[in-house]
């Protein structure tokens, strides 16, 4: 890794979503934990201390939250998407990567999880 490469990590933010395709998930909130990964290139923000230099993960995190409380999905998959869609938008980001965990999907398991990955190519 390039020493200018800075990684920001989201971790477990938790939110409630419409998630799944069975009846009791279609017509309620279900809990999700999220946790992202964004790699940029930091080296301007390193030298000035400046906001405007810096990829601002707050601002980041109010779109996550905003996409995932106003809206519907049925598939894990296409959440997890539209998050790291969110999480690699910005020019600076090299890679990110989105895990989202849905406790309780499957009996006698902790939750469920989809990983996806983003690489500037």
């Amino acid at each position: 890794m390039k020493p200018e490469i800075a990684i920001i990590r989201i971790k477990n933010l938790r939110l409630r979503t419409y998630i799944g395709i069975k009846e009791d998930e279609i017509n309620n909130k279900q809990d999700v934990t999220i946790n992202a990964e964004i790699h940029y290139c930091a080296a301007k923000a390193r030298n000035s201390d400046n906001m405007q230099d810096a990829l601002n993960y707050r601002t980041i995190t109010k779109k996550i939250i905003a996409l995932v409380e106003n809206n519907r999905f049925s598939l894990l998959e296409h959440l997890t998407d539209q998050v790291l869609s969110i999480a690699s938008d910005h020019e600076w980001v090299d890679f990110a990567s989105v895990e989202i965990d849905k406790p309780h999907a499957l009996r006698f398991a902790d939750s469920v999880s989809m990983q996806l990955c983003y690489q500037k190519g």
